[in-house]
């Protein structure tokens, strides 16, 4: 068995355990009965994956805003400098695959104001010589290997679930960058640096090495240097605290497989639930230390105690370790093994009967999409994502094709459990000195559209986390 292979079972058969059990301090607060409308749904699980743009997973889907074509054939062609020619979209069935640079020049680079045609001129311009190959900013594959394309036969999984629930072919990373900044939006709806410890009003947007400006070390990420990673700023928890609505976020322990977007090389960096990190962000908000609340910070093992014991969360959010993250030069089969456990876990508990998932990918790590992404601010959108919502109210085999972000889903999350209050500065409490508020962008599409909360509820579709091949698309 590979190490990979090894981990994965590892991490999958501890998941399957159950784990330790712990005392929970006090009942989780959701809301009380099956309530109308939204709130039939009682617990919302963020499951976020790495690094693959919509393209990669679900380009030959049918009926999406997928990869260009006519007659059969790809209709687009990506500029090769290097070979003097074009690569167009190629099934690529490689279980590893490399992808590209992904940091915010990459990005601007990859768009190439509108044209959609860089990506294989930034896999070709990424740094060659790195200690590790999941540098942002470093290229690690076959260069024309960001043109490569999966189906049901490697991620039949995602594809049953796309086909059963929903599937999002307008969802848009939140701000076009590396994966840090997309997990600070994720739980904040911005990325800044501050130039003061703790002081919200000190912070500038900054979507290449967010933090905080004092004893901040490039190409650093770890528990030696907190002060880089003092988030001062607002996080949703802040309001979910406020209102008593029960929150955890679950962290795959294990290693990280980014760098900091500034870093040439990086060694691997652990990744613990009390460390403020990439993935896990969370213990370096000033707020979730001031609220009491860093114990919600738990590690995967949880996940499936808590679910088992009855004490799903209102609000949870889950993130991998790098072997099961799909993060180049992750297994993809790892990450969907990963992700059905989680899934499967949730559908044969009580807890589905209320729950919706939002599964997606953080960022599009490089790999071609051909959708040019809606400008809302000076941070992003970033690249088009996948994104699945899975739940026993979402519509069966619907596509949204609305324009959204991972913003949406604390929108969402406001308007279930919070009311309509907005993580906004003006009306919060907490001012922070963010320049917009996301989830109040009139582009950004309402999540509830993907629900039909009149319909009986689906029952669990389980799936066996090591699936066979699907069918080949057809396009």
């Amino acid at each position: 068995m590979s190490r990979g292979a090894l981990a994965v079972a590892i991490l999958v058969g501890a998941i399957a355990c159950g784990g330790p059990q712990q005392a929970v301090s006090a009942s989780p607060t959701t809301s009380s009965g099956p309530g109308v409308g939204i709130h039939k749904i009682q617990h919302v699980v963020v499951i976020m994956q790495e690094n693959r743009s919509f393209d990669q997973y679900f380009g030959t889907y049918p009926g999406a805003d997928g990869l260009p074509h006519q007659g059969g054939q790809f209709t687009v062609c990506v500029p090769d400098p290097l070979a003097g020619s074009c690569v167009r979209p190629y099934h690529d069935p490689s279980d590893r695959t490399g992808g590209g640079p992904h940091g915010s020049k990459n990005a601007t680079a990859d768009i190439n104001g509108g044209k959609m045609d860089g990506f294989i001129a930034q896999a070709e311009g990424g740094k060659k010589k790195c200690v590790e190959a999941v540098d942002p900013s470093c290229t690690n594959s076959d260069k024309t290997g960001v043109m490569g394309y999966k189906d049901a036969r490697e991620i039949p999984n995602y594809w049953s679930y796309a086909q059963h629930y929903v599937l999002q072919d307008h969802l848009f990373q939140p701000n076009a960058s590396w994966s840090f900044p997309q997990h600070l939006y994720l739980v904040s709806e911005w990325a800044a640096k501050c130039s003061k410890v703790g002081d919200p009003m000190s912070c500038a947007t900054n979507i290449d090495s967010p933090g905080n400006s004092i004893g901040a070390s490039a190409g650093k990420i770890n528990g030696d240097n907190q002060a880089s990673r003092n988030f001062a700023w607002t996080s949703l928890t802040y309001l979910l605290y406020k209102h008593q609505i029960s929150w955890r976020y679950y962290v795959a322990e294990g290693l990280q497989p980014d760098c900091e977007d500034a870093a040439a090389t990086c060694a691997p960096l652990a990744q613990k639930v009390g460390t403020p990190d990439i993935w896990n962000p969370l213990p370096g908000f000033t707020d979730v230390r001031a609220d009491g609340q860093l114990s919600n910070v738990q590690t995967i093992d949880h996940f499936y105690s808590d679910v088992k014991a009855g004490n799903l969360r209102a609000v949870s959010w889950i993130a991998p370790n790098s072997v099961v993250s799909e993060h180049p030069p992750a297994l993809v089969s790892a990450g969907q093994t990963y992700v059905t456990t989680l899934i499967d876990t949730i559908m044969q508990s009580p807890a589905w009967s209320s729950t919706a998932i939002f599964l997606s990918w953080d960022d599009w790590g490089g790999f071609y999409d051909h959708v040019v992404p809606p400008t809302v601010d000076a941070a992003g959108f970033g690249l088009r994502v996948p994104g699945l919502v899975i739940s026993p109210y979402s519509r069966a085999g619907f596509i949204d094709r609305q324009t959204l972000s991972q913003d949406a889903y604390v929108k969402f999350i406001e308007d279930d459990f919070l009311g309509g209050a907005r993580l906004d500065p003006k009306t919060d409490g907490r001012p922070d000195s963010r320049p917009s508020v996301r989830e109040n962008q009139p582009s950004v599409g309402d999540l509830q559209a993907d629900f039909n909360f009149n319909q009986a509820p689906a029952a669990p579709l389980i799936l066996d986390p090591h699936p066979a091949p699907g069918a080949p698309s057809s396009i």
